[in-house]
């Protein structure tokens, strides 16, 4: 008996093992070598100059970022006192607390201002990490959703690629489409803007000139950025409250008619 309950203790800690190491290969990996190339710093900063005033502009207490790498802090220029940033898997040298962002440990209606880097990009259920973050803004919080534009160069190009790496893996979610279910959700979208105009190839001689193209890109608002950024804001549903209608009772007197100026002849 006692040998059993050891085999299976045994079998369940090489199995969790096994786990953390795909958890690794995935986050430590793919992850963070793509954004220390080029192209993953040239990505970030671009994305990270976009969305800079909005977030100085995203008040309250709680704010918090869920992404794919911890290290892409987009936060810290928050006026919010608290500041939360998950990991969503666990692989060493990770500092923050690990935790199913679809399944958030916080309460609902808790947080004032929640920002997706690129979270509904790479995630099993889009709609259901949609939906949790939804659940636990605040109503009249504030949401910035950041992802891969697929009607861009960005998305041309990943149809040749094979979709194996990063970020050409990830879903790409369409404005039109995500506009959708935030507004299925209640989230009134305030703005969208797109940004990372330069083309995505990771070779210094053509990231070189990435600024001047960005710059180019932000001039003329280009909507085929690589990547966008959508700000909405969790509506209020009002309360209707119930009115009992009531009915006016007519007096005795007023069921009669009432005649004036009236002349009776006597004979």
């Amino acid at each position: 008996m006692l040998r059993a309950q050891a085999l299976t203790l045994n079998l369940f800690l090489n199995l969790k093992k096994l786990k953390i190491l795909k958890s690794i290969d995935l986050s430590a990996g793919s992850i963070e070598e793509w954004y220390q190339s080029p192209l993953g710093e040239k990505t970030f900063s671009a994305e990270k100059l976009s969305v800079n005033d909005i977030i100085s502009r995203l008040f309250g207490y709680h704010i918090l970022q869920i992404g794919l790498e911890e290290n892409q802090n987009l936060i810290d220029e928050s006026p919010a006192g608290h500041k939360i940033i998950f990991s969503s898997a666990w692989y060493p040298g990770v500092r923050k607390a690990v935790t199913d962002c679809e399944r958030l440990p916080l309460a609902s209606d808790s947080i004032d201002a929640i920002v997706l880097y690129h979270a509904l990009d790479f995630t099993d259920d889009s709609h259901e990490l949609l939906r949790e973050v939804t659940r636990v803004l605040r109503p009249g919080g504030q949401m910035l959703i950041i992802g891969f534009n697929p009607v861009s160069i960005w998305g041309m190009w990943r149809l040749f690629k094979r979709k194996k790496s990063l970020p050409w893996k990830g879903r790409f979610l369409s404005i039109r489409r995500l506009s959708d279910w935030l507004r299925l959700l209640n989230l009134h979208i305030d703005s969208i803007n797109t940004c990372v105009h330069f083309l995505p190839f990771n070779i210094n001689r053509v990231l070189n000139y990435a600024e001047i193209i960005e710059n180019f890109g932000h001039k003329l608002k280009s909507p085929f950025g690589g990547s966008y950024s959508i700000r909405c804001v969790k509506q209020v549903v009002p309360i209707t409250p119930i009115v009992t209608r009531r009915r006016s009772i007519r007096s005795a007197a007023s069921a009669f008619p009432v005649t004036e100026n009236v002349r009776i002849k006597t004979h």
